[in-house]
């Protein structure tokens, strides 16, 4: 029974975020607590929220903190240089600025951190994705897949986790796994060639002149060269843009019309008030020795980000009003992921609480026909989309994967290739609804939650299908 009904919780849960029918943080909230009430613990249901948000608080902590560090650090102009490559590089073709945000998320995916990836790579790439009118769940769908085929590295979490779960060494797990993640990464960039070719023929090609200089004047005008002829989108600093090629209205993030509006996003303003070009090289050692104590874990992530946001505040705004300035216009994304995570919190507690998380498992487990045992690895495999989609890293290395192991080895299969095999649902995974940091990636692109599932979940699981595949191919798994 409880396996039923936690299938019918997650299957509540997405239909109705999907459909738009509540709000991410109601139904993380409510529909946990109806089918806790279900299951007949309507009275534990505190001490599974209490227990839920105690694990969650330093994620919520550090995703407070990192949202105020790196919004400050895009405020002061840290980012200014990295989004000027990428302009550069994509010269307002919607193809090469999909690409170009498949190869950003990678790059910045090196710390280890989903949070920071997509920080990074929302400030960078929505200014173009909203000057252009390009599909805002593109953007949020291709960040996510690069940064899950990259959190499988050693410090990413999921690569220890296994280790960890199986008394395995970490490198022993992952070194092997290159080839296989580096042809999902390729197929990652692949993809966003594809979508970004299907955004081109919507939009047409168009060039952009010099951005940067052009958004010191009042006026810019992009000239576009695709569909049924030339024309030319007049675009006013601050305000809308509209005409242009093709018979196709531009559409936003969900299918509607886009009214042009750049809610207010100032991104690439070389004349904002709040770059401090002279501390330029202060904030980048700042960010670099940051990461770098991340990475070597001399602190913990929620006190190293606590620091940081503390110092790089103090310095670049010495002047409490300014500070407070500068907290107010993150305030928004603060409220907005950290509420997220506590709402997520009651999700995690009821499931793992009333143990629907645990007969779950068992239950795939015990639905594996005896024949598939030589095979375990490619189960492993297979399984490992649907369980880290619908349970966090921790309740599925820890909880789930030390069984199919040793299912796996009493039919000659090696710890170490199921530990591999454990790593290949991760592309899917970072667009969990459990995971903390996509409610970064879809709040700072504004991009509702259930339009980013339904376009990234059966990309993501087929990146995760040619990883498998490679992973066989190869002999690695």
């Amino acid at each position: 029974m409880l396996t039923i009904l936690g299938f019918a919780m997650i299957a509540t849960f997405l239909v109705l975020i999907m459909m738009k029918k509540m709000s991410p943080i109601a139904a993380l909230v409510l529909i946990p607590a109806l089918f806790c009430v279900f299951v007949g613990k309507g009275a534990k249901l505190g001490d599974y929220v209490l227990d839920g948000v105690t694990d969650l608080a330093p994620t919520a902590a550090m995703l407070m903190f990192a949202i105020v560090y790196f919004g400050v650090m895009i405020d002061v102009g840290l980012f200014d240089p990295i989004v000027r490559g990428i302009l550069k590089f994509c010269k307002a073709d919607p193809m090469r600025i999909v690409v170009g945000t498949a190869l950003l998320a990678a790059i910045v995916s090196l710390d280890g951190d989903g949070s920071t990836t997509f920080m990074i790579t929302v400030s960078a790439m929505y200014p173009l994705y909203k000057r252009l009118k390009m599909s805002l769940v593109v953007m949020t769908g291709v960040a996510a897949m690069a940064n899950g085929v990259m959190n499988t590295l050693p410090w990413g979490g999921p690569t220890a986790r296994a280790a960890t779960a199986l008394k395995l060494d970490a490198s022993d797990i992952f070194v092997p796994m290159i080839p296989a993640l580096l042809v999902g990464l390729a197929f990652v960039f692949v993809l966003s060639y594809v979508l970004g070719v299907r955004e081109r023929r919507r939009l047409g090609v168009l060039t952009l002149d010099d951005v940067l200089e052009e958004e010191k004047e009042t006026e810019t005008v992009l000239v576009g060269s695709g569909g049924s002829g030339d024309g030319k989108v007049s675009m006013r600093k601050g305000g809308t843009a509209a005409a242009g090629s093709g018979t196709d209205a531009p559409t936003s993030a969900t299918g509607t019309a886009d009214s042009g509006d750049d809610d207010g996003f100032q991104g690439l303003d070389p004349n904002r008030p709040t770059l401090r070009p002279k501390l330029y090289w202060f904030n980048a050692l700042l960010t670099v020795g940051l990461l770098t104590a991340m990475i070597m874990e001399w602190l913990p992530i929620p006190v190293l980000f606590l620091i940081g946001a503390a110092l790089v505040l103090s310095v670049n705004f010495p002047h409490i009003p300014d500070q407070k300035a500068r907290l107010a216009a993150h305030a928004d994304n603060v409220l907005n992921v950290s509420g997220m995570v506590f709402a997520a919190a009651v999700f995690t507690g009821v499931l793992q609480g009333t143990g629907m998380v645990d007969n779950m498992a068992k239950w795939m487990v015990d639905v594996i026909p005896a024949s598939m045992g030589p095979h375990m690895a490619l189960v492993t495999g297979i399984l490992s989309l649907p369980l880290t989609y619908f349970m966090s890293n921790d309740g599925f290395y820890f909880g789930v994967l030390p069984v199919l192991a040793e299912a796996g080895a009493a039919h000659g299969v090696t710890p170490l290739e199921m530990a591999r095999a454990s790593l290949v649902g991760q592309p899917l995974h970072m667009s969990s609804p459990l995971v903390p940091a996509v409610y970064v990636l879809v709040g700072m692109a504004k991009v509702e939650f259930g339009d980013h599932t339904r376009f990234v979940v059966k990309w993501a699981a087929l990146t995760c299908l040619v990883i498998l595949g490679a992973g066989m191919l190869f002999g690695i798994i």
